[in-house]
């Protein structure tokens, strides 16, 4: 009752915070600020110069959520910046992420188009695959017909585009603020109509006013959510990777700042929010980790960062960060991201960068022979883990001018997959041979490095059937 009569007489009421057990009090009604020019914070963003990263020092509390887990957008984004994947494919990509995200489901959903008979099928496909994990999402254009599409289709949640900055909101939907809460409202009224859950995607958020529109919104939103008793999700989309996770940095920068305004001001329970993050700056993957770091249980990812313009946060990237965390991989099968990788490569004709970290050709390879020198003795001293354990690729070396004796010695212990008693040395005779002719091409003048092929066949000649029974050799790494 006094907190009725504290709301009635425009004083803010005094809680008990459950999460660090203090009374607490907001300072602030957050009502949208419905302005008649468009904030676009120029003095941020100044378009002639490089945007500026400014401070205010207000220190956000870390809130990592009780469950954390990983969604997908392969099929959505991802498919937006290459050749659309045929029905075929995404049943495959769909399979191997199921077994990526492991009996616990960490893989939690992905992301379908519905537009073409294509998409269709293959959500088809994959919903008669029965798994709970992951869960099949869409992502539509916000009109009645396509909420009838969803709901035709059988699945419980789609996303819905709801532009949050002033760019779009003035510059692109010429609407106030007022209008384009209220249209994004009806929207998301008809999806609930419906039955459906929303995932309410705010674009372009590292750029909205946060208070002056965000959070008013989100309260709105919530409202919506506790009258339907249907989960409305928030999706905070960095859509042009200018969010940064430094502490103490201005919002709308500030990654924490953005999760503590949904979760603490808009009341917003971590499970209902997630991360969208871009890599035009080189932060979509650390961006993430605070995302998790700072109350959203879900980060949005696509395969290997294919995505609009520089990509988004790559899936595998935050396999490894869930397991650094969390101390545990939970379930997670990593060997399917090798898996993967050469699906791509091979199948779909998609070449991963070489320095890829864990998935490009590159990523575990040395050449420098002090290096090589090192993994022959003990993998641990330049290796970053057992990847031969978790990703089915042990560490190689690539033979140059600078491999020296023990970098090939190394090359071949790993390329002919020879059990421990049998490796060979930088003693070996036969290295010291194999030594001498890779010295010999670079005398007389060659710049590059010696493949795997090379490597064989000159094995072959000095030491015919060397490694026979001993491994794959005509299969491994070649």
């Amino acid at each position: 009752m006094q907190d009725e009569l504290n709301i009635l007489s425009g004083e803010t009421p005094v809680t008990m915070n459950g999460y660090n057990h203090l009374l607490q009090m907001e300072e602030h009604m957050y009502i949208l600020d419905d302005v008649k020019n468009p904030r676009v914070f120029h003095n941020i963003f100044p378009y002639s110069e490089i945007p500026k990263i400014p401070f205010n020092d207000r220190i956000v509390p870390h809130k990592m959520p009780e469950q954390i887990w990983i969604t997908d957008t392969t099929f959505r984004d991802g498919q937006q910046s290459r050749a659309p994947y045929t029905t075929e494919q995404i049943v495959t990509i769909y399979d191997m992420l199921h077994r990526l995200g492991g009996p616990n489901g960490l893989i939690r959903a992905c992301e379908f188009f519905l537009y073409s008979k294509k998409d269709r099928d293959a959500v088809e496909k994959c919903m008669e695959k029965g798994y709970r994990y992951p869960e099949i999402t869409s992502w539509i254009r916000a009109s009645s017909e396509d909420f009838k599409l969803v709901k035709k289709i059988g699945l419980k949640e789609t996303g819905i585009l709801v532009s949050c900055s002033d760019y779009h909101i003035f510059l692109k939907l010429r609407m106030t603020r007022k209008q384009a809460m209220e249209h994004y409202l009806s929207i998301v009224r008809e999806c609930l109509d419906q039955g459906i859950s929303p995932r309410c995607h705010l674009e372009d958020i590292t750029r909205s006013d946060v208070y002056g529109f965000v959070v008013p919104f989100c309260m709105e939103l919530k409202k919506l959510m506790d009258e339907y008793k249907i989960p409305v999700k928030i999706r905070a989309c960095d859509t042009m990777g200018y969010g940064v996770n430094f502490s103490g940095a201005v919002i709308p920068r500030s990654v924490q700042g953005i999760i503590y305004a949904i979760n603490t001001n808009a009341g917003f329970p971590s499970e209902l929010i997630e991360w969208h993050g871009h890599n035009d700056f080189y932060k979509a993957v650390v961006n993430s980790s605070t995302a998790w770091l700072y109350g959203a249980s879900g980060v949005n990812t696509s395969l290997f960062g294919i995505g609009e313009r520089t990509g988004n946060t790559p899936l595998e990237a935050m396999v490894f960060e869930y397991a650094q965390l969390r101390g545990s991989l939970d379930g997670m099968d990593t060997t399917v991201i090798t898996e993967l990788a050469e699906y791509y490569e091979k199948e779909l004709g998609y070449h991963i960068p070489d320095n890829t970290p864990f998935a490009g050709s590159n990523f575990n390879v040395t050449r420098a022979g002090i290096h090589a020198d090192g993994l022959l003795k003990n993998e641990e001293i330049y290796n970053i883990f057992d990847t031969g354990k978790f990703l089915k690729r042990p560490p190689r070396t690539v033979i140059s001018n600078t491999s020296g004796l023990a970098g090939i010695a190394q090359w071949m212990n790993v390329y002919y997959s020879l059990p421990e008693d049998s490796q060979v040395s930088k003693h070996d005779g036969l290295v010291e041979e194999l030594k001498t002719w890779v010295d010999s091409l670079y005398d007389e003048g060659r710049v590059t490095s010696i493949t795997d092929k090379e490597m064989v066949d000159k094995i072959n000649e000095l030491c015919p059937g060397f490694g026979s029974g001993s491994g794959s050799a005509e299969t491994s790494n070649g």
